[in-house]
């Protein structure tokens, strides 16, 4: 009988492959808000995941990004996400994901993060490591800032009221540099694989987030919130590393919190 991982695995690739389909068809995209995206894709994607996860599993509860939010009996709940990533998407920018995670009694136990533009699956189960198409994955060894990469996002929203701009800003000085690649499942899901050694963000969803933070910790790595508490699916702010650049990371951004800059912001001329 396959796991539930497995099963979520063959999940993702069945959406992966149908987005893979709209993308070649270029599909347009609406508002849900003054700037938040979706499209034909999101919606397509998430029936296909919450028709097929119903089937398999009927008493599990269900929430879903794009409205899907199916009551279940037992004690096990899926996070989906069945486009992380709209706006890379909409705009044919080959940088987003499918992202099922399932929680049983409030503790995560599987994760799939899905990218169709290569063909690459990252996935973990508590207490049997990461893996990327089936090989083991590891977190980075990098052991201090200043040999570091690291990514973060902005939100679609609100964008002139969010501080993450302070953060960016000495984190970039501090590091090898700041990706913004737009797709938060991803960006720890390279976290877990090594691609990046640290990422940090401010106000996420449950789906954005649930399989990434399992696939860190998985892979040997460590994420909380970024004062150093637990890290929470309803996340206020996340971070996630190695391990051994936490508590580096915590004491910048604690300076940052304070207002303390060690690399003050540029004047314009």
């Amino acid at each position: 009988m396959p796991t539930y991982l497995e099963v979520a695995v063959d999940i993702a690739r069945e959406a992966s492959a149908l987005l893979n389909e709209f993308a070649r068809q270029r599909v347009g995209f609406e508002l849900k808000g003054e700037h938040d995206l979706v499209t034909v894709a999101d919606r397509a994607s998430e029936k296909l995941i919450v028709e097929r996860l119903q089937k398999e599993f009927p008493t599990h509860h269900i929430l879903a990004e794009e409205g899907g939010d199916t009551a279940g009996s037992s004690g096990y709940r899926w996070y989906v996400d069945p486009l992380d990533g709209t706006t890379n998407f909409a705009h044919g920018f080959p940088v987003y994901n499918v992202t099922l995670a399932l929680e049983k009694d409030g503790e995560l136990i599987a994760g799939v993060v899905a990218d169709p533009t290569r063909n690459e699956f990252f996935s973990a189960e508590r207490g049997s490591g990461a893996f990327l198409n089936g090989e083991r994955i590891h977190v980075s060894k990098a052991d201090r800032l200043t040999v570091a990469l690291a990514a973060t996002g902005f939100p679609s929203r609100k964008r002139h009221k969010n501080i993450n701009v302070h953060f960016f800003h000495q984190v970039s000085m501090m590091t090898h540099g700041v990706r913004r690649p737009g797709a938060a499942a991803l960006d720890l899901a390279y976290v877990a694989a090594g691609r990046l050694d640290m990422y940090w963000e401010f106000t996420l969803n449950p789906w954005d987030v649930a399989a990434g933070i399992l696939l860190v910790r998985e892979a040997g790595g460590k994420c909380s919130d970024m004062h150093g508490g637990p890290a929470k699916l309803q996340v206020d702010t996340i971070l996630a590393d190695n391990g051994l650049l936490h508590d580096e990371t915590l004491a910048l951004f604690a300076e940052v919190y304070a207002g303390k800059y060690r690399e003050a912001l540029p004047e314009l001329s």
